[in-house]
Formats: C-alpha cells, sequence, structure tokens
C-alpha cells in the first residue's frame, strides 16, 4: 500500500482567504481522507463496491449537511467550508464526493428548505449523523436533461398519496433509507415526497457493470403503488423550480469538488515526473512535460478562484444558477483535462491501479454528464447571456 503523499497546489496564495475556520475543517477532511480513504479505496474501485464503513467518518469531519444549522444537526457552516470539504473528499474519489453531495445537499437541503419544522426536526438529525442515508430521485429512464417530462406521478388516496414511477442513476439509493422523490400530481404540477425504505411496493435495485464512480452504490427507485403519507409531502416549495433549486446546491459542490480531483492528478503526475528518469534526466527536465505540468497548475489555479468567488457570492445569497453552473462545466471539463495529460505524464503507469489518475479519469466520465451535462451547462450559460433558450 502507497503512503498518501499528497500536497495541495497553492500557487496564488488562496489559504491568505480562507479564515482559520475555513483551513480547520479543510485540514480536517484532508487528513481524513489520508488515514480513511486513500488506503482502501484503489481496492474497492476495483471490486466495485461501495465501503459502507466510512460513513460514520464522513458524518464527523461535517460532510452531511455542513450548512445545515446545529439545531437540526448539521454544523452550521458557511458555504465556501462546505466547498472546502467536497474538494477535499474528492480528491479522494469522486464516488465518496457523491455519497455526501446527495446527502448534504439533494436530501438534507430540500427537507431544510422545503420542510415544514416535523419533517426537519425527524430526518435532518438522523441524516447528517449518517444514522439514515439518503437519495434523490429526479431522473428517469427517458427524461435526462428534461427532468419536467417526468412520468412518475402520484395521486390523492383519502389519507395517503399513491405513487407510481421509476427513477434511473440514483447515487446511495441500493442502502437508502429515504428517498426524497420529484413527482407530478393529477394536475401535473411537481412536488417532492419523502419515501421510506420499507414501504410497500418500493424497491432500490442496484445498478452493476459501470467503468465509472465505481466505489460507489449507484441504483434505480421502482415505485408500484406505493402508499406514502400525506405528512410526507414537502410543503414550501413545488414546481420544477424545487428539485432544480436542489441541483444548484450540489452543482456547487461539484464545483470544488473537481478542484480536488484535479489537485491529486496534478500532484502525482509532479511527483512522478520529478523521480522518473529516461535518457539520464528526471522526465521533469523535458519540455514538453513541463508544459503539460505549467498548464495543469494553472488551470487549477482558474479554477480555484472561479469556485472561491462564487462561494462568497453564495454566503451573500448572491449567487445565480447560470453562475454555478458556468462553475460546475468549467471546473469539472478542466479536471478530465487533468486527468488525461497527467496519465500521459505517467507513460504505461497511468493505467495501473498503483496510481490515482485512472480512477480519476473515469470517475469525472460521470461528473461531467451528472447533475447537468456539459452541453446543457453551456446551454445554460448561453440563455443567460443571449436571453435566448435554445434547448426548448
Amino acid at each position: 500500500m502507497k503512503p498518501d503523499l499528497f500536497e495541495a497546489p497553492d500557487y496564488y496564495n488562496l489559504d491568505d482567504l480562507l479564515s482559520e475556520e475555513h483551513k480547520l475543517v479543510r485540514d480536517a477532511a484532508r487528513q481524513w481522507v489520508k488515514r480513511d480513504i486513500s488506503p482502501i479505496i484503489e481496492e474497492y474501485a476495483q471490486k466495485a463496491e461501495f465501503p459502507e464503513q466510512i460513513i460514520e467518518g464522513l458524518a464527523e469531519i461535517g460532510a452531511f449537511g455542513p450548512y445545515i444549522p446545529e439545531e437540526y444537526g448539521g454544523a452550521g457552516l458557511d458555504q465556501i467550508s462546505y466547498g472546502l470539504i467536497m474538494q477535499e473528499i474528492e480528491r479522494g474519489d469522486s464516488g465518496v464526493r457523491s455519497t455526501a453531495s446527495v446527502q448534504s445537499s439533494l436530501v438534507m437541503y430540500p427537507i431544510f428548505a422545503y420542510g415544514n419544522e416535523e419533517q426537519r426536526k425527524k430526518y435532518l438529525p438522523k441524516l447528517a449523523t449518517g444514522e439514515w442515508m439518503g437519495c434523490f430521485g429526479l431522473t428517469e429512464p427517458n427524461h435526462g436533461s428534461n427532468p419536467g417530462g417526468m412520468e412518475t406521478k402520484f395521486k390523492d388516496a383519502g389519507d395517503h398519496y399513491l405513487l407510481n414511477g421509476a427513477k434511473l442513476w440514483i447515487s446511495n439509493s441500493p442502502f437508502a433509507d429515504i428517498a426524497v422523490v420529484w413527482a407530478k400530481n393529477e394536475e401535473g404540477r411537481i412536488h417532492g415526497l419523502i419515501v421510506e425504505r420499507g414501504m410497500e411496493g418500493f424497491s432500490t435495485p442496484e445498478t452493476h457493470n459501470k467503468w465509472s464512480l465505481r466505489a460507489s452504490a449507484t441504483g434505480e427507485l421502482i415505485f408500484d403503488n406505493v402508499k406514502v403519507p400525506k405528512e410526507n409531502l414537502l410543503p414550501g416549495k413545488s414546481g420544477l423550480g424545487a428539485p432544480l433549486g436542489c441541483l444548484d446546491s450540489a452543482r456547487y459542490g461539484i464545483a470544488w469538488g473537481a478542484i480536488g480531483a484535479a489537485m491529486d492528478c496534478y500532484d502525482t503526475a509532479l511527483r512522478y515526473a520529478k523521480e522518473r528518469e529516461q535518457f539520464g534526466k528526471p522526465i521533469a527536465a523535458y519540455q514538453l512535460q513541463q508544459k503539460k505540468l505549467a498548464e495543469m497548475i494553472t488551470e487549477i489555479t482558474k479554477a480555484q478562484l472561479l469556485a472561491f468567488r462564487l462561494g462568497q457570492l453564495k454566503n451573500e445569497g448572491k449567487a445565480t444558477t447560470a453562475q454555478i453552473s458556468m462553475a460546475k462545466r468549467n471546473n469539472v471539463e478542466m479536471a478530465i483535462k487533468i486527468a488525461r495529460e497527467a496519465r500521459q505524464v505517467l507513460g504505461g503507469m497511468g493505467i495501473t491501479g498503483e496510481y490515482s489518475i485512472m480512477r480519476h479519469m473515469m470517475n469525472l466520465e460521470s461528473v461531467i454528464t451528472y447533475e447537468g451535462t456539459h452541453d446543457i451547462h453551456l446551454l445554460i450559460t448561453g440563455a443567460d447571456i443571449t436571453g435566448i433558450q435554445a434547448f426548448k
């Protein structure tokens, strides 16, 4: 087992912009990843299994609902702290970060923002500790980039709702205790419902044979006449804007997380280039390798500045959906390009599980697609700057 020698690049001294609390939160997450993720992640990715024993550690570092107020079990941190935690976790693995992102932004956030006080007190404390894990049901077999076309429906059946339909590509679904599910009522209006494991007709088959996010559990949500208590409807917001508001929070976390994956690939490539000798000198001495490394650190630095400024805007309540979309698209594209370049620096060794790069590269192929595809995010920016929507 190779030691985790990761050193985070900070070419523009961004640490100077962080508060002491930010650095404490970040460093705690970084040390946890070094101790509890790096030694096991290659094995779990190779066998395509989620390491469920890490859930307690994720909760301890505040990865579940870090910005949820303390009265509901959260850490009461700001949005930059949330971003830094996601950065450090994804430095370890995108799949592990997905687990935390879903729990925080797609399960705890809608219950906090759209739920009532009874729902907040019932679910949030147990979600914050990882005693309960959640998932988010929006994407369907026939509706990905167009979630408004969803076919999952529920109808009033007197003292409960009757839910029917299916969701696909759902992180955490195989082991989730609850699912925040988006479905249309009889009038075609989208609402959020909290569906609990054990409800008759609710099943969560696992998705196998993935080449990406192999250390993350992915599955489906199947609803066959599921009786959902009326008190499980999220009353605070309805319409497509409700789930999209959750995606804003998740995409923000991804914008930070992708930086972590890129930093790990860069750090690995830099260390390897200084140690690997060819033609009598380290390959870091050759111009083409220096070009690769110089471009990597430049792009990482730009992404760090983009995420930090977005975090400030989020803290001020000023970040727009389009701004978040830009950061998600840019930073994930940056990370996947760096993963590919870093793999070349390592030559043949870059494809082995002895190094993290190929795993990051495969993971990022999912990250560039989920929570809005690369192309959809380009069109969100295009619509924002022209005032014309090109995807409807």
